[in-house]
């Protein structure tokens, strides 16, 4: 068996089907004895949902993740960034921090008490982001927090000084490396 870690290229939001088939790989390759992973990460963001999930699964499984910035880690994207134990970004990269926002679709109507658990949710959520990006970066909660709701872009030198960043390299696998690639097209209409 190889000591390469499998590669998996994660070019894609962060959204059920994606998450789906990032876990779903890392699944299939654990039962064949593989312990190392390297997730490349370029995506614009997503669900709050699956973004914490995928971190927790990556966090708790028996397995050695490196996750690798190649483009730009937005949003929730961040917090599945900080699954790896260690983590690298290429020299032409970004990072986006923003606070959590709520979509309603045309014509809602919310009574009082819908809208006051909605905005509870939101600063659940906001504190569970800032929770994982602090326990990862030597920052507090509250200072993510305040970069979060200031729309904070880092770029990799910057993420490096903030402990987010691990290590700015361009090579992103040795040659030969096993390579599974998740990506999603959003449908064009017509």
């Amino acid at each position: 068996m190889s000591t390469k870690p499998v590669v998996i290229k994660f070019f894609a939001p962060v959204i059920d089907i994606t998450i789906n088939a990032l876990m779903g790989a890392i699944d299939r390759k654990m039962k064949e004895g593989v312990t190392n992973f390297t997730i490349l990460i370029s995506s614009p963001g997503g669900s709050v949902f699956y973004g914490l999930s995928a971190y927790n699964y990556l966090k708790g499984i028996p397995a050695t993740i490196t996750t690798h910035n190649f483009g730009s880690v937005d949003s929730i994207g961040v917090v599945l960034y900080c699954g790896g134990s260690k983590r690298l970004s290429v020299p032409q990269a970004r990072f986006l921090l923003h606070g959590v926002s709520a979509n309603f679709p045309q014509n809602t109507r919310l009574e009082e008490k819908q809208l006051e658990e909605r905005l509870k949710g939101l600063r659940i959520d906001t504190e569970n982001i800032a929770k994982v990006i602090a326990a990862n970066t030597g920052k507090s909660a509250k200072e993510v927090i305040e970069a979060m709701l200031e729309r904070t872009t880092l770029n990799p030198e910057e993420a490096q000084a903030w402990g987010l960043v691990h290590e700015i390299k361009s090579e992103l696998f040795e040659v030969g490396s096993e390579v599974i690639s998740i990506q999603f097209q959003q449908q064009q209409s017509a």
